[in-house]
């Protein structure tokens, strides 16, 4: 189909429009006053419909012209996002990127600060990808992000700290364990223990285990969601994030006081598995989660 109108005709209506004169729109767009009138008078010809009346020293669009214009707006703003993006390829500017989170970490740690990125960056997407234990050092070893958020650096990789997880013991109110005070590891072993199993993607490679894990029952889960369910059931006792445990605020779940294990703490790290391979966007937002992680440390 061949159109009639081009994207530059739309344009200057939409700036005769916004600027409310003929005289003021070719100001803006560096054309003479008569290349303007000719352009619309083009249109109007073209479309066989009146689109500008002049009133007083205003030129005010039509009914019709107000219409079309409401339709073509979508159109400007495609083109000019069409040339942003052609600009950026051309600069080398992705457009995707890949993020992993490791899952100990809390959600609203990245998501702030990439609704920041976001406004910056109309024209990259991003994938979030979730890992645990082995998953997360191989996301990185095998540069299958471009921004990771892991818990122990990983050799060969820089890595800047990113924040601190506390884990804390939980169970449901209703639970046995929840009856008892100053618990201690052998009270736990013959209860049934919610654990979250190594989502590492080498089927191959030995899976890692951290943590206690000596009860005689178990259930493997695939992540803390799950596993908050589970215990929300009473089905068991698990460890989760303390900011996990905060945010739920479920008055049926209770912490856990156990004897030399109230709590232990991980630190998060911030790497850029591509190193110098990385591209200006993954900067971009890897810079953003540093500085809001330098406000969670005070700095």
């Amino acid at each position: 189909m061949r159109l009639k109108t081009t994207l530059e005709q739309w344009l200057t209506l939409h700036e005769v429009n916004r600027s409310g004169s003929i005289q003021a729109a070719a100001t803006q767009l560096n054309k003479s006053h008569t290349t303007l009138i000719y352009a619309i008078r083009k249109l109007e010809e073209q479309l066989d419909i009146s689109l500008v009346q002049v009133k007083g020293r205003r030129a005010v669009l039509t009914d019709d012209g107000q219409s079309l214009l409401r339709r073509a707006t979508s159109m400007l703003e495609q083109a000019r996002d069409l040339e942003l993006i052609s600009s950026q390829l051309s600069m080398g500017v992705e457009s995707e990127i890949t993020v992993s989170i490791d899952h100990l970490c809390c959600r609203e740690w990245l998501y702030q600060p990439l609704s920041e990125f976001f406004a910056q960056n109309k024209n990259t997407s991003v994938q979030v990808i979730e890992t645990s234990l082995s998953g997360t050092t191989d996301a990185v070893a095998s540069e299958k992000s471009d921004v990771a958020i892991i818990n122990l650096p990983v050799t060969n990789h820089p890595a800047d700290a990113f924040g601190v997880i506390t884990m804390v013991p939980v169970v449901a109110k209703n639970h046995l364990l929840a009856q008892k005070a100053n618990l201690c590891f052998g009270d736990l072993t013959t209860e049934t223990q919610i654990v979250i199993r190594d989502l590492g993607a080498d089927p191959d490679k030995e899976k890692q285990n951290v943590g206690w894990l000596k009860s005689q029952q178990r259930i493997t889960v695939d992540n803390f969601d799950h596993a908050w369910r589970a215990v929300v059931s009473g089905l068991g006792f698990c460890r989760l994030p303390e900011h996990m445990v905060n945010e739920m605020n479920n008055s049926d779940i209770v912490k856990l006081s156990i004897e030399g294990a109230q709590r232990y703490q991980v630190p998060l790290h911030i790497t850029l598995p591509k190193g110098a391979k990385t591209g200006p966007a993954a900067h971009d937002l890897y810079h953003l989660l540093l500085a809001h992680a330098s406000k969670r440390f005070g700095h």
